[in-house]
């Protein structure tokens, strides 16, 4: 499904890794761990199109991501460190912008699963950090993607939460997708396809 083909990342003069290669199949989780400042995020960013690498290639269904960015996009949801809603925009608003050709039904059953219900009417700017992380994490419930990319997904997420998100990472692998995280936290490797996959941060150059 997606390959990392010899991937290098330089930042500030720093080699954050080099010659990484690995596959993601269709059914896997797979966590990104590491040491703050190992490249963890600039990481995903590269896996995700969104910066380029010093070296290497990362594929889609066997091609470059860059030679068919609309499939590429179409194929992947990645999710930021920061929530990435718009704050002047209620949460509703904001997944009837981000998913407009979903039923409100469906709308209104993503937000129940990350417990908003009450608040879809709120701007975001009102609501605490971890009700903002929901409402961007209320998307995994609505995409179609196949491919997530997820940079820290259970930050500000109470374990209620964090089982729940579990529980749809595990449910989308097996449809058939699969998952890129970063954690800090201990992923139960029961009932999924979890690999970790450990960044050690390198010298500088």
């Amino acid at each position: 499904m997606f390959e990392v083909i010899n991937l290098s990342c330089v930042r500030d003069e720093r080699i954050l890794f080099h010659g990484l290669s690995f596959g993601v199949a269709a059914g896997d989780i797979v966590q990104i761990e590491g040491p703050n400042g190992a490249g963890k995020t600039s990481l995903l960013r590269l896996l995700a199109g969104l910066s380029r690498p010093e070296e290497g290639e990362v594929q889609w269904q066997g091609l470059p991501i860059g030679q068919q960015r609309e499939q590429w996009h179409q194929s992947l949801l990645f999710l930021g460190h920061h929530p990435g809603v718009k704050a002047v925009l209620s949460p509703l608003e904001n997944l009837r912008f981000y998913h407009p050709d979903r039923h409100i039904a469906a709308i209104f059953d993503a937000l129940e699963c990350v417990d908003l219900l009450g608040f879809e009417e709120v701007p975001v700017a009102q609501l605490s950090a971890g009700q903002q992380r929901r409402v961007a994490l209320a998307r995994l419930w609505l995409s179609n993607a196949a491919l997530w990319i997820l940079d820290e997904p259970l930050t500000a997420i109470d374990k209620e939460g964090v089982e729940k998100l579990m529980m749809r990472f595990t449910q989308h692998a097996e449809n058939g997708g699969a998952v890129i995280l970063t954690t800090h936290q201990d992923l139960p490797e029961s009932h999924t396809r979890l690999r970790k996959i450990r960044l050690t941060g390198m010298e500088l150059i």
